[in-house]
């Protein structure tokens, strides 16, 4: 969410546009997005200077001897006209240049193909670029918060439902499923690619450089994959993953769950915001997406996708309206019950409502699951989240350290004491890290050591080393799982199918009443009584003081 002076910056950025003649949403859009890209391409290319020059390691560059003047730290100290020609030129200018950044025949250069400059004022592309200079976009949630403001200024926030899902929900979902290496990623509602690059970035975080290098190629060309039908949004999705160390990804042009897209079983992880309340013609939709729920509804649709996505044993972590948990047609029944019973469903993490203010009020969930084609939920771990870290109104402010905001998702397990106690101060207001800690220690080999199977502690006098007490938060290891009172509790698959599928948290969560003793009506009529006598006795007596 952009306020303060960042969305004032923004407001001087977008002022620039319309009263320079350019008053198309999309086209700031995406001209604000190809400067942004310059400008990264040049931070890049510091950043592997400076490690070249510090690890004394050879690399490829991405601006040749011939491209230095391409490069943003030199085009902002050039003459404005001569800067203005530099864009403008079609032939060997800044704009041929990065639409063969790819390979001649990857998806990012297929994209790129259509990225043309829009600025024909010198004076104008001055300016912006001057504005631009001064934010600090070493965030990636700056760019993300930019592309977001912007939009919604022409579409209130998201079209057919969809809506930028906040960066540290996707940070969570990723560190949930833990991505590898081997993993072959995807998220058919793309975006501008906010879970693939934040995938890629739990990647780089977890694996020396030396591992990553041998799988280079896979990482490339294999590992990250999208569908996305918005040109506009495929090429930020393109330039975003560029930015990230990902040269060729596979992002295809294509409205997911329609017949054009034959993907099958190719993925082994999917992240996903799919959009609510959207609709298809029936006509439209792939054949065997009506075989699991027969339904034009989109986030219905898009599950019954990522299951024909997923290879056997491919997970899911997937964010849906709370109406898929509990609505009753038949085709929220039908998807619901093939997850439960056909595959793995592992987790339902319910989220407060403000978690997308201010763009929607919308109640959702994360819904986890895993692709086995022949059952195995046995009990479903429900944890009901509520605080995300920032205030639930429109303006989001931050509640708790940022440090420890920004990097609870990056640990290796190793925890230390003062992280321990940093994170166990701040659950009132931010309660994921629980939600991953709880969530490793139920798919970890430390689960049974202290809880029987409905999730009940077990009884330990004399606790050895190998029971995890030092490998997770305090209290994960000694929670009551089966307490329905707590945020965090299991239900057996049997009580859930006699529910009627349901996965609403409300259905099995209990709420426990504090008990409220009242005073006897005579004895509140005396206590008034008592008090008009004093009103009175002081009223005389203020009276007599003139």
């Amino acid at each position: 969410m952009i306020t303060g002076e960042l969305k004032s910056q923004i407001d001087q950025i977008w002022n620039t546009f319309w009263t320079g003649g350019i008053s198309n949403t999309i086209t700031i859009v995406e001209q604000l997005t190809y400067l942004i890209f310059i400008k990264d391409l040049d931070d890049t290319e510091n950043v592997n200077e400076r490690k070249a020059k510090r690890f004394n390691k050879e690399y490829t560059p991405i601006f040749g001897k011939d491209q230095q003047h391409f490069r943003w730290k030199n085009l902002k100290e050039m003459d404005v006209h001569e800067r203005h020609n530099i864009f403008s030129n079609t032939v060997d200018g800044i704009f041929p240049f990065i639409r063969n950044l790819g390979s001649e025949k990857s998806m990012f250069s297929k994209f790129m193909r259509g990225a043309s400059f829009g600025i024909n004022k010198p004076s104008v592309l001055d300016q912006v670029m001057e504005k631009l200079e001064r934010i600090d976009m070493s965030q990636q949630d700056t760019k993300g918060d930019i592309y977001e403001y912007l939009l919604s200024k022409l579409e209130g926030g998201g079209t057919a439902g969809q809506f930028r899902t906040p960066r540290h929900i996707i940070k969570l979902m990723v560190a949930l499923t833990n991505p590898s290496l081997e993993d072959v990623i995807s998220d058919p509602s793309a975006g501008t690619a906010g879970f693939l690059v934040a995938a890629k970035e739990y990647i780089d975080s977890h694996y020396e450089e030396t591992e990553i290098d041998k799988y280079r190629e896979h990482i490339n060309k294999h590992m990250f994959n999208g569908t996305e039908f918005d040109a506009t949004m495929l090429r930020i999705a393109s330039m975003n993953l560029y930015l990230h160390g990902v040269e060729e990804p596979n992002l295809i042009d294509v409205d997911a769950v329609s017949k054009d897209n034959t993907i099958t079983e190719e993925h082994t992880l999917v992240l996903a915001n799919p959009p609510f309340k959207g609709t298809i013609d029936k006509d439209s939709i792939a054949v065997g997406l009506k075989n699991v729920t027969n339904t034009s509804k989109t986030e219905l649709l898009f599950l019954a996708l990522i299951l024909r996505q997923l290879k056997k044993g491919g997970r899911a972590a997937v964010i849906v309206p709370d109406g898929v948990l509990f609505g009753g047609s038949n085709a929220h029944k039908n998807i619901r019950k093939e997850i439960i019973q056909n595959h793995k469903l592992d987790a339902i993490i319910s989220m407060p409502s403000g978690v997308f203010k201010p763009y929607a009020g919308v109640s959702t969930a994360i819904m986890m699951f895993t692709k086995t084609e022949t059952g195995g939920t046995d009990k479903v771990w429900f944890y009901d989240m509520k605080a995300d870290g920032k205030s639930l109104d429109d303006k989001r402010n931050l509640l708790i350290d940022p440090d420890v905001f920004e990097a609870f998702t990056q640990t290796k397990g190793d925890f230390t004491p003062e992280r321990l106690s940093q994170l166990a101060k701040a659950h009132d207001d931010f309660n994921l890290p629980q939600i991953l800690d709880q969530y490793r220690y139920l798919k970890s080999d430390y689960w049974g050591k202290m809880h029987d199977e409905k999730g009940s502690p077990i009884m330990v006098h004399d606790i050895p080393d190998n029971l995890g007490f030092d490998k997770f938060l305090d209290g994960t290891c000694t929670h009551d799982y089966s307490d329905r009172t707590s945020q965090s509790f299991l239900v057996p698959i049997k009580e859930i199918e006699e529910n009627d599928w349901d996965l609403s948290i409300n259905r099995y969560k209990e709420i426990v009443y504090e008990e409220v003793e009242y005073d006897e009506p005579q004895v509140v009529v005396d206590r008034i009584a008592h008090l008009e006598r004093e009103r009175k006795e002081l009223m005389n007596q203020l009276k007599a003081s003139f």
